[in-house]
């Protein structure tokens, strides 16, 4: 008998791609998939279930298909239709609790994938260059989904403690792009013209969803020999991408305000369903973060076929041209930047080293 595998958040476009690919695994033997409304795609031979995490009735979900591995995905920070943000919160946060409670009491579960995000770090003016899984955060997020994700993974840890047979993984991803991103970030990217905070050039990176469907799989099966599934990961593509750059690339004109200006703007923008500009996202295009991705590849074992600059790539060319031709804007920015009242620098470099650990190139403040 292999694996019977239950994967929550299937309607959503990530883990409706996940459970169509885990089915290919010669490991599984049944994919469950788990969501509160029914999926707008096909899940293949998966067996869907109509269920919200939020009721006690996954507690029969896991016991009537004797599930032995489980991977939350639903732990988002974008609504799905019609929710609004309450809903949102609800899921990752009361949905974990139940979900981890039903597992608790569940024998046959031995495994477990939970999906994170690098925003339990935060965005603050005083960060380290680059995080590491054991940093602590100089500023807590104090809302918005990254608030979430921190209250998610505190449960987690109390779950692991209650149920130290279960390999627990959390995979702390940094933002998810690719020609089906589906999240706040991709949605301000994609606006025509992108609101900056005046005097901030901060760091991103990005992860390709490519790759986060791979890095799911190793996390779900057993470990390869040498590597070790179990604890907390930074998933992210190699190197850095200043938000200017990903701004030429774009060919999408940028328009620096004062950081209360951006604040209105935000609320402007979310008002009217453009996008949701959250506190968090501000914080994030303000300060940036990096981290580090050693113990992804030596312990984990994996390595993303993205870099952050290949992943934005794909991205934007999903999204078209935007208002500036990206060539033209580039030429006109490395000739402004190579006369000599410049400086002659050639403007911020790329960093492109391998994984976190280079030393990026810090935000302008």
């Amino acid at each position: 008998m292999g694996q019977v595998v239950l994967v929550t958040g299937a309607a959503r476009q990530l883990g409706g791609r996940f459970v169509r690919r885990i089915q290919r695994d010669p490991g599984v033997d049944r994919v469950i998939a788990v969501d509160a409304v029914a999926p707008g795609h096909q899940l293949g031979d998966a067996v869907f279930v109509r269920a919200d995490i939020r009721q006690p009735a996954i507690a029969r979900v896991l016991a009537e298909h004797a599930v032995d591995t489980v991977v939350h995905l639903d732990v988002s920070g974008k609504a799905l239709g019609a929710q609004g943000r309450t809903a949102v919160k609800e899921t990752n946060v009361i949905g974990t609790m139940q979900l981890l409670g039903a597992c608790q009491k569940a024998p046959a579960v031995q495994r477990m994938v939970i999906k994170s995000s690098t925003g339990v770090y935060g965005s603050a003016p005083r960060d380290p260059a680059v995080f590491h899984e054991t940093t602590s955060p100089k500023s807590l997020p104090g809302a918005g989904f990254a608030k979430d994700a921190v209250e998610v993974e505190g449960y987690v840890r109390g779950f692991a403690r209650r149920r130290p047979d279960v390999a627990v993984c959390v995979l702390r991803f940094a933002n998810i792009l690719g020609p089906e991103a589906d999240s706040p970030l991709a949605d301000y990217l994609s606006l025509p013209v992108l609101p900056t905070v005046f005097g901030y050039d901060p760091r991103l990176q990005f992860v390709h969803e490519d790759d986060v469907i791979d890095v799911l799989g190793i996390a779900a099966r057993e470990p390869r020999r040498g590597t070790l599934n179990s604890g907390t990961f930074n998933i992210a593509g190699d190197g850095v991408l200043l938000l200017s750059q990903c701004a030429r690339r774009l060919g999408r004109p940028t328009m620096p305000l004062l950081l209360p200006a951006v604040t209105w703007v935000g609320q402007a923008l979310s008002a009217v369903g453009m996008t949701d500009f959250s506190p968090e996202q501000i914080r994030l295009l303000t300060h940036g973060r990096v981290v580090s991705t050693v113990q992804m590849r030596e312990t984990l074992g994996f390595r993303p076929r993205f870099t952050t600059a290949e992943t934005f790539a794909e991205f934007a060319h999903s999204r078209g041209p935007g208002l500036l031709p990206p060539e033209a804007v580039g030429r006109a920015v490395d000739r402004v930047a190579a006369m000599p009242f410049a400086g002659g620098t050639g403007g911020a470099p790329e960093v492109t080293g391998a994984g976190g650990d280079a030393q990026p190139t810090p935000s302008a403040r």
